[in-house]
Parts: C-alpha cells; sequence; structure tokens
C-alpha cells in the first residue's frame, strides 16, 4: 500500500513510522527544512520539501498513484486545500486532521469522511478513565456511536448467570470472553464466574449502565 501523508510534525512523523514498520511505501511531506531533515533522517522513506497545497508538489510525491493521502499538518486551512487539490486525482481514500472541531463540517461538505481530531480524540479517552475508572479499556466502534468495552466481572449479581440470560439486549452485547488469557466465542450456555474478563460491544449512551450491571 502506498501513502501519502501531508505533515512532519509529531502526527503525522508518528504515522510514517507506524506505517513503515508494518511494510507500507510511505512519502511526507513537510514545508518546514528542520521537520524535512529530521524526517529524512529518522524515516525510511521519501521525504519532500516542499508546499502541499501545489499541484507540483503532490505530483513530485506521485499522489496519483496513492491508495490513501493524509492531511496531517496542524494548520486546517492547509489540509483541506491540500484535500480539495487531491480530489481531482481521483484518490481512493482521503484522511484529514482537523484541530477546529468547527471546521469539520467544512471538510465533510466537500466528501472528506475521514476526519480525525487528535485532540478531540485524546480529551475523549481522558474523560472516559475519568468517568469510568473501573473499564480496563475503550476502543471507538464504527462512526463513534457505540464502544468496546474489556472489563472483569466483579458484580455478584451476574455470577452464575448463563450468557443467554443477559446477552444480547438492545443495549449491548457480549462479543468475547477469555479464559487463560484466551479469547472464547461467547456460547449462550456459558456460565459468568468473577474475575472472568469480557469485552462488550455497548451503545455509547449507555456504557455507564452497563458497567453497573457487570461492576460491582
Amino acid at each position: 500500500m502506498y501513502v501519502v501523508i501531508l505533515g512532519g510534525g509529531r502526527v503525522g512523523l508518528a504515522l510514517a513510522n507506524f506505517l513503515i514498520a508494518h511494510g507500507h511505501d510511505i512519502t511526507l511531506i513537510e514545508n518546514r527544512g528542520n521537520l524535512c531533515d529530521a524526517a529524512a533522517t529518522e524515516l525510511d522513506a521519501l521525504v519532500i520539501c516542499g508546499n502541499g497545497t501545489e499541484t507540483k508538489t503532490l505530483e513530485e510525491a506521485n499522489v496519483q498513484d496513492a491508495d490513501f493521502f493524509v492531511a496531517a499538518t496542524g494548520n486546517d486551512e492547509v489540509n483541506l486545500l491540500s484535500c480539495v487539490l487531491v480530489k481531482d486525482y481521483e484518490m481512493p481514500k482521503l484522511i484529514a486532521r482537523v484541530s477546529n472541531p468547527d471546521h469539520e463540517n467544512a471538510f465533510k461538505k466537500i466528501g472528506i469522511d475521514n476526519v480525525i481530531s487528535p485532540e478531540i480524540t485524546a480529551a475523549r479517552f481522558l474523560q472516559k478513565i475519568i468517568t469510568c475508572p473501573n473499564v480496563a479499556d475503550l476502543s471507538a466502534f464504527g462512526k463513534g456511536d457505540s464502544e468496546i468495552l474489556d472489563m472483569e466481572i466483579s458484580n455478584e449479581k451476574i455470577i452464575g448467570k448463563k450468557i443467554s440470560e443477559v446477552s444480547p439486549t438492545d443495549e449491548y452485547i457480549i462479543i468475547a470472553t477469555y479464559q487463560d488469557n484466551q479469547l472464547k466465542i461467547p456460547k449462550g450456555d456459558m456460565e459468568l464466574n468473577m474475575g472472568d474478563k469480557i469485552s462488550i460491544l455497548v451503545k455509547r449512551k449507555s456504557i455507564k449502565k452497563v458497567t453497573k450491571i457487570f461492576k460491582k
């Protein structure tokens, strides 16, 4: 897979490193000389020092051959304009970083559905840690209207019940159990025991309610 990343800051550089580690081909575009030099030293990838809002620079990165284009600078206007230009190359997948939530609709109006805000995502994750301290992990799922919760059962009221007695409901479904650190696909006749680890797909609005069912 070939990915063009615009922006050599922390987000763009971290993404490039992850993708390279998984065997993907990367070209990174950055207009600041010091960041270009740093990226060229760190990455096993082509680094272009240029303006990602100029067609010449995009074509130098062979954006027409890319499977993904990721606009990851900290400047929403630059990310938006670069995406507008890249759309002319019939890019299969466009992903844009947005710093100001008020700008999200502007990206979606031009057909960019994959709009990500690292700052907002981090804030939401911290909020979940604060409001759901007993839940081991929460992962965004789908369009963000549901979550996958990993937790350890500690509510005595649920102990001894069969999975079919408590799942699924209109609010959640148990999607995995773990025995001896091995993932098991839930079956209706499986009993829930104290300390069992489970994964639950739950509607976001029901997280607090569902957590109370399984946690004391």
